[in-house]
């Protein structure tokens, strides 16, 4: 398998504050890897840094073997979706597509793919729901066609059944040979998602597997990673 992106000896952090230590991490071209850990584990500090939005404070980043140096090199290659979900809540569904496609046919061929934003085109952003907000920024990220998809708390606030909608969305956009890295907050909801899992703890990987290794410890990882917290181990797809 191609890795599609590779983090090799990452350090990063906010303001010159050091909070994710000397992280090594891949992800290979239609896999999904997720990101797990308690809040304030570096996580987001992670996926804004891999896309340039953060300066790196050591290691590098790699598309396709390629150096990533800023957020300009990755946007040919790699888009965001952030917790935020970045969209322009005053224009409709449609307009906040167009934005970011070369073309009318792509903004078309992208409705087409969700049905469900194609009968809301010309709703407001800001007056679509959770799930369907969550669907535009995914809608939105892959108009610009990336080869690597970084998704950050990928189902916060979605209802059971929305979480499955977007896990089975990523799951095809996967097979279509997108890379993608998530962060979810639950635990049981990203180890049925992805192929491998690595775990960040006070700012150092302390633990990687398959997803389907580290569904056998998820006991311990609530215990160990999460101070036990049983929201983390609700949800399921």
């Amino acid at each position: 398998m191609t890795n599609a992106l590779t983090v090799t000896g990452l350090t990063c952090g906010r303001q010159r504050v050091q909070v994710v230590r000397d992280l090594n991490l891949h992800v290979g071209a239609g896999e999904i890897v997720a990101l797990l850990g308690p809040n304030g584990a570096g996580k987001t500090t992670t996926l804004d840094t891999i896309c340039g939005v953060l300066p790196k404070l050591g290691g590098a980043v790699e598309l396709f073997g390629k150096k990533a140096t800023s957020a300009r090199a990755t946007s040919a290659t790699l888009a965001y979706v952030p917790e935020s979900r970045a969209l322009f809540r005053e224009l409709g569904v449609e307009a906040n597509i167009r934005l970011r496609c070369r073309s009318k046919s792509k903004t078309r061929q992208v409705l087409q793919r969700f049905s469900r934003l194609e009968e809301l085109r010309d709703r407001q952003a800001g007056l679509l729901s959770g799930g369907e907000q969550q669907l535009l920024a995914v809608a939105c990220a892959l108009a610009r066609e990336p080869e690597v998809l970084l998704i950050d708390e990928m189902t916060m606030g979605l209802a059971p059944e929305v979480v499955r909608q977007v896990a089975a969305l990523v799951r095809d956009i996967a097979h279509s040979g997108v890379a993608v890295l998530f962060v979810e907050q639950h635990i049981h909801v990203a180890l049925e998602l992805c192929d491998r899992a690595y775990v960040l703890s006070h700012g150092d990987c302390v633990l990687e597997g398959t997803g389907a290794d580290l569904l056998g410890r998820v006991d311990e990882l609530g215990t160990l990673y999460f101070s036990g917290d049983p929201s983390v181990l609700a949800g399921d797809i």
